[in-house]
């Protein structure tokens, strides 16, 4: 059994399909119940709907208690999430609110949900979805950085913890960069914007995650291109970073 949330589209959905291929069983988690239901209805596998906001208490306990009456769980996929553009001290304070309820508040509760269980019986998995960004910052975009930045580094905390105890339980984070999803039109970004050759397709992101997993990856980053990108963060000097987010220089990917 695998738990997925924000599987009504894009990555999310896409984590679905492979899973049941796979032969696991789902339970998929969003928003919109209509889309869950559409697509649970084309897979070959037994599927549970649960509509919940994770950017609400209630939500998040209703996925904890999914995760927690689920003695089958095996995979937690932590996918979903949401993205804003504008100045931090300028956008909606609520949106900034809810963005880390769910990037942060959510992913620890629900981790935490299954690895309670999935330690004990030496068995599973936990991928929460982060991103490239979570490399570098971005004006317009401080929050989202932040908050993948933080998943990364939970991420790698946790496989400290669990190799420190030798649970073969395994943790990842997913970093993709831009991704042909609805996750650009909710953001209200034209993807004409972005040079084609760094767009990646959801079913290559979420390939190279499950091949990841198989190899007991900690931190996946799909395509040599994003590789490159992230190399390049990790070396390059704060003040070119921050010259490159001036006015007048040239935007970071």
């Amino acid at each position: 059994m695998a738990l997925i949330t924000g599987a009504s589209s894009g990555i999310g959905a896409v984590f679905a399909r492979k899973l049941a291929a796979r032969g696991y069983d789902l339970i998929l988690l969003a928003r919109r119940e209509d889309r869950l239901r559409s697509l649970a209805a084309e897979l070959p596998t037994t599927v549970e709907v649960l509509r919940a906001d994770l950017a609400h208490e209630d939500g998040i306990a209703a996925a904890e208690r999914a995760i927690e009456t689920c003695p089958r769980l095996e995979l937690l996929v932590n996918n979903a999430g949401f993205g804003t553009q504008g100045l931090f001290w300028e956008v909606p304070l609520e949106s900034q609110m809810r963005m880390h309820e769910v990037h942060v508040m959510a992913t620890m509760r629900l981790t935490r949900a299954a690895l309670a269980h999935m330690v004990p019986r030496a068995r599973g998995a936990v991928i929460g979805v982060s991103s490239v960004a979570a490399f570098a910052q971005n004006p317009g975009t401080v929050s989202y950085c932040a908050t993948k930045a933080w998943i990364n580094s939970f991420t790698e905390g946790l496989d400290m913890e669990l190799r420190s105890v030798n649970s073969p339980v395994k943790v990842q984070a997913l970093c993709p960069g831009f991704t042909m999803t609805e996750f650009q039109e909710t953001l209200g970004m034209d993807p004409a914007t972005i040079p084609g050759y760094l767009w990646l397709k959801a079913d290559d992101v979420v390939e190279a995650s499950l091949q990841g997993l198989d190899r007991g990856e900690t931190i996946v980053i799909p395509s040599w291109k994003y590789k490159a990108v992230v190399m390049l963060l990790k070396h390059l000097p704060h003040s070119l970073m921050r010259l490159a987010s001036r006015p007048g220089g040239r935007r970071r990917v």
